[in-house]
């Protein structure tokens, strides 16, 4: 992914700045700005900071004649971001520049008045004011009278609408950069002429820092040190899963819920005490912030994070969505009463059977919950995740049930163990005979692939390819999840270098 953002990087170089940071041959004073501002906005001017340096100070200077399409630049809208951008960056431009739109009573002409992206850009312009600059006052208000209208009588349309009401409440010069890229994302892609490449690039970078960032913030505040810090492995796995760009929200919403699952995981198999997993699925089943008194002090922060990241996840979605977070949590509940069940074995000695043993271990695969989280953050427009894929994912249908053969059969000691012992083999013939179970694993899935509903398909092809990363991390006997240097190549592959290929 950080390769792929490297490449687009010099793309828009290249398309944009001539490679040498020049706009002269393809763009006008108003697109010079535009773009500026478009970089500043979705959180990428970091990467051109030389390039975008020349155009300002181009700009500052008003060396209209360099740029095509000369004198383009004075309308409202341009004029006023030229002098908002001009003055975050530390350059004087004169508020006189306003004069030409105003009448000879010195108030702004009425024509102004129905044009909205050029009154959102004065009364953002107009809030980069120094002292008695009473002018910009009067800028202020009269954007803010008629913006107000046109809010209140349901003429803007998205996402001006959402701009609007956005600077109504907090103009842009003074809106948090990181909170304004967030919100930018969404618009960006349903303004007229925008960039694909320069979305694609944005959603990518804001993807990688969104997520570094939460799971540092979330690892170092639960201290569950025998947890495993493998963010960039769960990353690996979540990017084979949906690796196209407009899966962006998919991919983030899976890496933070399985992130959650794993550190439950690890809790369960090498820390709690048997009482202390008694509790801590006690405390799961209710889901609610007073079961966290009945937990060990040292879970307190896992399960108040965990109950506040699915809240801020249910926050994120639409309301016809929110419904989603249902299903995933329902999964989350399953998942801990089979950890419990392992634990149970793990702390009374127990061998269970080869039967008993699959039956706990699929589901405690992470696959069954997983299904609906593969589900939860995919948009809705090619009708993939809807409410029938969700109720056919929360049954463990044979696709998921079978994909988590697979997991278990890939790298799973205790079922060769369980196997050995039940069948009176030696570890070859263990070997053999449960590779030959992810075999019939893969093959059901063939099989149902063939036979399901055809409307189920797309969600069904999206958690099986869970299992072919699965085949990857896991390939000759390696754990590439827990033990990171395993898939070191391949992750250097995914995240930094497409471009070779190791297995």
């Amino acid at each position: 992914m950080r390769a792929r953002a490297e490449l687009l990087v010099e793309e828009v170089r290249r398309k944009m700045f001539d490679g040498k940071g020049s706009t002269a041959a393809t763009m006008s004073v108003a697109e010079a700005a535009t773009l500026v501002d478009t970089l500043e906005r979705l959180g990428l001017d970091f990467h051109f900071q030389q390039e975008i340096g020349v155009v300002l100070g181009r700009l500052d200077r008003h060396e209209e004649a360099n740029f095509a399409g000369s004198g383009d630049g004075d309308d409202l809208h341009t004029v006023a971001l030229r002098f908002r951008l001009l003055r975050q960056h530390g350059l004087w431009v004169s508020a006189d520049v306003f004069d030409k739109f105003r009448d000879s009573t010195r108030s702004f002409s009425s024509v102004l008045r129905n044009d909205p992206k050029a009154l959102l850009s004065l009364y953002n312009a107009a809030h980069m004011a120094n002292p008695g600059e009473t002018m910009l006052d009067d800028a202020i208000a009269f954007a803010r009278c008629h913006l107000e209208a046109m809010s209140m009588n349901g003429e803007l349309t998205s996402p001006m609408a959402e701009q609007v009401a956005r600077a109504l409440d907090i103009p842009l010069p003074r809106f948090p950069r990181r909170l304004e890229t967030m919100n930018y994302l969404a618009e960006y892609e349903h303004e007229d002429g925008h960039d694909g490449v320069l979305l694609e690039l944005a959603r990518l970078d804001y993807e990688l820092k969104a997520l570094s960032q939460w799971w540092r913030e979330l690892y170092e505040s639960v201290k569950m040190s025998y947890a495993r810090d493998r963010l960039v492995e769960s990353y690996f796995w979540t990017c084979g899963v949906f690796h196209e760009e407009e899966y962006s929200r998919a991919r983030i919403m899976f890496a933070k819920v399985f992130g959650l699952l794993s550190l439950m995981d690890d809790t369960y198999d090498v820390h709690a005490t048997l009482e202390e997993c008694h509790k801590l699925n006690e405390a799961i089943q209710r889901w609610d912030d007073s079961a966290v008194s009945i937990l060990p002090k040292y879970l307190h922060m896992f399960y108040i994070k965990l109950l506040s990241n699915f809240a801020e996840l249910e926050d994120s979605f639409e309301p016809h969505e929110k419904y989603r977070v249902s299903y995933v949590k329902n999964a989350f509940k399953l998942s801990s009463e089979y950890y419990l069940r392992e634990a149970k074995w793990s702390n009374d000695k127990y061998t269970p059977s080869f039967a008993e043993h699959l039956e706990v271990s699929v589901m405690s695969s992470g696959f069954p919950m997983l299904a609906p989280v593969v589900l939860m953050g995919v948009h809705n427009g090619d009708s993939l995740a809807t409410v029938e894929a969700f109720e056919w994912a929360a049954t463990v249908p044979n696709v998921v049930s079978a994909s988590g053969e697979v997991a278990r059969f890939l790298n799973d000691i205790a079922s060769h163990k369980c196997y050995m012992i039940e069948h009176n083999v030696g570890e070859k013939e263990a070997l053999a005979a449960v590779a030959a179970l992810a075999e019939h694993g893969w093959r059901t899935i063939n099989q149902e692939f063939v036979e399901m509903n055809r409307r189920l398909l797309p969600a069904a092809q999206l958690i099986v390819n869970l299992t072919r990363t699965l085949e990857v991390i896991y390939l000759g006997g390696r754990d590439g999840y827990t033990f990171g240097g395993d898939i070191k190549g391949l992750i250097y592959v995914c995240v930094l270098d497409p471009t070779c290929v190791i297995l």
